[in-house]
């Protein structure tokens, strides 16, 4: 069994109002001129007062701070001054409406709720991804109801707007994002909405990617974006899945990303015991050597065995999507300290969002222990990279001799 180092950064801080209840889920990425400075975006959230309509519970919108270590993740600095990412709050249909950086009219996705925040490069430039809603969830860990506190003019889908907003389901934004603006803390000028990278209609959608750069599919050079929609069957290549699952599908530009007709396919679907509520991808893949990819991906069993992380390893082809070509049946990285299963939240979770390979050779992961506080695992990468390769595509473990 592999082992870790793990290191809880940070619990929930009561003194800051959009952080005090939770605090989990981080994004990371290393900093171009500095390679001990990672730069950190996490999710957080708090009570919200100001904005609970009329017979509705306790809002909880979701917002994304900011925070930087200067020495390779050993220490952190948080900013809990402002959040980096804010969303609007708007009750009425007409402020639901907003224009991306280009001009185009969208529906304003981020209005309730921006979180489980991913950042990676694609084609060299940085892009975030958040998962986000309309409105804003009520204290979820007590009863999960993404509606319970949108207005009354939402919930009867008497708009043009779609099931997204009326079912308040999660719809994933990407962003180009400026690093220099993130980390001179001007994050007015840090992120420039693209748009959706799915349909936000046909199904609730999580855990969404791109490869970092184009990958040659059927002959053409394209967009690869990895995607977990929570009802795959309402794809029709899903239709015969009864657990959502990884799929993959490509694109010509990033607008491109939410188009129906674009070339899907299912990628991966639940296999073993520990995943058979749900698997998805975790960060954006890692080349590992010319064709070969590191596909971080989450299994969840049930609410008693919780979220779990796991390694898939990857090989292009000529001719369509990659194919897996090891991985292993085991969970590799799971909730067994007391701080990652202590929480409002009963559900044990690691639930990872981002891993850095350091100068020193040491892969370092950012996640959210038990949806309440942030932690930070590390193992040398190239020891995980052996053990992953020790299984076949089908869970395997080779023979020792």
């Amino acid at each position: 069994m592999l082992e870790y180092k793990k290191t809880c950064v940070i619990s929930a801080p009561e003194d800051c109002p959009w952080a005090s209840k939770m605090i989990l889920n981080p994004a990371m990425t290393k900093d171009p001129n500095d390679n001990n400075t990672i730069h950190m975006l996490f999710r957080a959230t708090g009570p919200y007062p100001e904005y609970q309509l009329p017979d509705k519970p306790l809002p909880y919108p979701i917002f994304l701070g900011y925070a930087v270590s200067k020495d390779s993740g050993e220490n952190w600095d948080f900013d809990f001054s402002t959040p980096a990412m804010t969303p609007e709050l708007k009750n009425s249909e007409e402020e639901l409406i907003i224009k991306n950086a280009s001009g185009k009219t969208l529906i304003n996705y981020a209005n309730g709720c921006i979180e489980d925040p991913r950042l990676f490069y694609f084609e060299k430039e940085l892009y975030l991804v958040v998962a986000c809603r309309a409105f804003p969830p009520g204290p979820y860990w007590d009863h999960d109801d993404p509606v319970q506190c949108m207005p009354n003019w939402a919930l009867t889908g008497q708009h043009n707007f779609g099931t997204a907003v009326t079912e308040n389901s999660t719809v994933t934004l990407l962003y180009k994002t400026n690093l220099d603006a993130l980390k001179s803390k001007d994050y007015a000028n840090a992120f420039d909405l693209i748009g959706p990278m799915h349909n936000p209609d046909t199904s609730d959608d999580r855990d969404v990617v791109l490869f970092p750069r184009k990958l040659k599919i059927d002959g053409e050079e394209k967009i690869v974006c990895i995607h977990r929609p929570k009802h795959p069957w309402n794809y029709e290549i899903g239709k015969d899945l009864t657990a959502p699952s990884i799929f993959m599908a490509t694109a010509d530009s990033l607008e491109s990303l939410p188009d129906d007709n674009n070339h899907r396919e299912v990628f991966a679907v639940p296999t073993f015991e520990w995943e058979q509520n749900r698997i998805g991808a975790s960060w954006a893949p890692i080349e590992i050597s010319d064709g070969e990819w590191l596909l971080p991906y989450h299994g969840k069993q049930n609410d008693e065995i919780g979220y779990t992380q796991s390694f898939m390893i990857l090989k292009e082809r000529d001719n369509g999507f990659p194919e897996i070509i090891h991985r292993p049946s085991e969970r590799l990285l799971f909730a067994d300290k007391e701080w990652e299963l202590k929480g409002d939240f009963t559900i044990p979770c690691v639930f990872t969002c981002s891993g850095l390979v350091l100068d020193n050779g040491e892969l370092i992961m950012g996640y959210g222990a038990s949806d309440q506080r942030i932690g930070t695992a590390s193992i040398n990468f190239n020891k995980l990279i052996s053990y992953v390769k020790q299984f076949d595509a089908f869970g395997n473990k080779k023979s020792d001799t």
